[in-house]
């Protein structure tokens, strides 16, 4: 055991850490050849297209370490290292949570020309909450553009380190790939426990394989798994044979038995994915033992949106696709719901937009599932005049508005990290968006952070895309929940025709709620096609009608065989249209296509 380390590598957004673990997997030999490709443990095409990492990818090095001057005290020999790739948007700190969780220490990688971010801050916090050794490591020092002694300054006002522990790296050159791999066998700790006691693993991902069925990945806390245990999972009490177990190298490498402190998978057959659950512990069914692992949080969606197949009988399919999706990914979450516009489908909770984004796609490419995603929204407390809450994450859910004592709309703790000259448009934005500054501090030079107070509802559709683009793109941005607060908000509803059409439904704050509705409506006018009828598009608040629109008929010229004579026989005609189109619109209904559904997330 005192030659394995565990380590996963955290950042900012685009600051180099799949770089890294590029480098630190040819620098170890753990890929050579053709294998050798930029963004090696990124498998989704998604990632390689994107260029950022979706899912934390695990993966074992084996290192020769020779010691040196300052670290006489460790043995020479052959180092296990298990490195957990993650991701660094703020949509998927679920997954760097998992992957802390796994760990006894952190490259914390920075970027010699931009400097510690928002991010950074709020994923080294998540490390020190789980005790983690940290390694400071500024990457991109070979640019042009680097400041490292600034950065520097930076990085020790941030951890309270000395100088020299901070390693100068280049992701791109292999520059301080030996120290970064010196430091992690000298500073990280070996993992600690018992390869004798009853078995422990802490599962931390898994992924479905159509042949075999699901594989887990854990890390083994304490005992030995061998290869044919009868083993069961300690949530769930469902037994399985170990019909393979090993570790992850680029592949995945068979093994007979893996022990305390190491990271391998297993494969035992399982079909069904509801009896994986992420932060479960495996244990033997003969000598099991007595407690599950602790300090795995359930994760908390932010954003839901409704998910509907496009044809009524691929809803199975869709439920199947979303079970297998949720086993790669635990963060998605999802219950079924019924809507009288769309039919059946599933209400799905996100950590963001780009998490519901990723979904959708990976839905398509990787189950050929074609869905129409509703206007995302946020969970609220209703409270009502019988004292009893009630929590709705869909508006079509609500209860009647007579019934209703207050809503309480979720709030965030934003924390924007942006140089001196964007503060002014940053503040007017986070205002209009109903903020509250709670604190402004200067980091270093121009260099501040502003913490704001901001309903979650407000900032889910086009907040993060309006930051970048008023700050040039230097703002880094990143927000935690921060409980729940009584507010004015009011449910806005669309009829067609005087029917409503509940997918389009939201819920939103009182001052907001005309200007919004009179944009609703405009833009489904530009966007339904038009009928042989008139078409009514209305905003309403209760029974209040506050904007419409309406959609002019499409006619046909029934005059047009009239020359000479009179006008009464011009008339008849237009009567026995009017006649025609009434019943017509009495019986005609209205289809909303899809495009209509993502331009309301798209109004400005």
């Amino acid at each position: 055991m005192k030659h394995i380390r565990n380590f996963c590598i955290i950042a900012h957004i685009d600051h180099g850490k799949s770089t890294i673990a590029d480098r630190l997997l040819e620098f170890t030999g753990t890929v050579e050849g053709k294998v050798a490709e930029n963004q090696v443990l990124d498998d989704m095409d998604l990632e390689k297209e994107r260029g950022i990492t979706i899912k934390s990818h695990a993966i074992q090095m084996n290192y020769a370490y020779r010691s040196s001057a300052h670290s006489p005290a460790l043995e020479d020999g052959n180092y296990t290292l298990n490195l957990i790739d993650t991701p660094g948007h703020v949509d998927f700190s679920y997954e760097v949570s998992r992957s802390i969780a796994a760990c006894e220490g952190a490259l914390l990688v920075v970027d010699a020309s931009q400097g510690v971010q928002a991010q950074t801050i709020s994923n080294l916090y998540m490390a020190l909450e789980h005790d983690l050794e940290i390694i400071p490591v500024m990457n991109k020092c070979d640019m042009d553009s680097a400041m490292p002694d600034l950065v520097e300054d930076e990085i020790v006002d941030l951890l309270g380190c000395r100088r020299e522990e901070i390693i100068r790296a280049s992701g791109k050159t292999g520059m301080g790939m030996r120290e970064i791999l010196d430091a992690i066998v000298e500073r990280i700790p070996a993992p600690q426990g018992d390869p004798a006691a009853p078995l422990q693993c802490l599962i931390f991902d898994s992924i479905f394989n159509p042949f075999r069925g699901i594989i887990a990945y854990y890390k083994v806390i304490n005992g030995t798994l061998r290869k044919g245990d009868l083993v069961k999972f300690f949530n769930t009490e469902k037994e399985y044979d170990a019909d393979e177990i090993g570790v992850l190298g680029l592949d995945m490498i068979p093994r007979n038995e893996i022990s305390a402190g190491n990271v391998g998978y297993i494969i035992s057959g399982i079909k069904t994915s509801t009896e994986v659950k992420v932060g479960d512990t495996i244990t033997h069914v003969n000598q099991p033992c007595l407690k599950a692992i602790e300090g795995f949080e359930e994760v908390k969606p932010m954003v839901f949106a409704g998910v509907y197949p496009i044809e009524a009988e691929d809803y199975e399919n869709l439920r199947a696709s979303l079970e297998k999706l949720q086993l790669n990914d635990a963060s998605l979450t999802f219950t079924p719901e019924s809507s009288v516009a769309l039919g059946f489908g599933f209400r799905c909770g996100f950590l963001g937009l780009l998490h519901m984004e990723i979904i959708q796609e990976r839905l398509d490419r990787e189950f050929d599932m074609d869905v129409i995603t509703t206007v995302p929204n946020v969970s609220y407390l209703v409270y009502d005049k019988q004292g009893e809450v009630k929590e709705v994450h869909n508006p079509a859910g609500m209860p009647d508005l007579t019934l209703i004592d207050h809503i309480e709309e979720p709030y965030i703790r934003a924390s924007i990290i942006t140089t001196t000259n964007f503060i002014g448009p940053i503040m007017t934005l986070c205002l209009d968006k109903r903020g509250e500054l709670v604190k402004q501090e200067y980091i270093s030079g121009n260099r501040v952070e502003i913490l704001f107070d901001l309903p979650l509802g407000e900032i889910v559709i086009d907040f993060y895309d309006k930051l970048k683009s008023i700050s040039k793109g230097y703002a880094s941005f990143d927000y935690h929940a921060n409980g729940f607060r009584r507010s004015d908000l009011v449910k806005l509803d669309i009829l067609l025709n005087g029917e409503q059409v509940d997918a389009l439904s939201t819920l939103t704050h009182r001052s907001n709620a005309v200007d919004f509705g009179r944009r609703m409506c405009e833009k489904l006018k530009e966007l339904l096609p038009r009928q042989q009828f008139d078409i009514a598009i209305q905003a309403a608040i209760g029974a209040k009608i506050i904007a419409r629109e309406t959609v002019k008929q499409v006619r046909k010229d029934v005059t047009a065989k009239c020359y000479g004579g009179d006008i009464s026989r011009k008339r008849k005609l237009l009567e026995k249209q009017k006649r025609g189109k009434k019943r017509m619109k009495q019986i005609g209904n209205v289809e909303v296509p899809q495009k209509a559904f993502l331009a309301v997330l798209k109004l400005d």
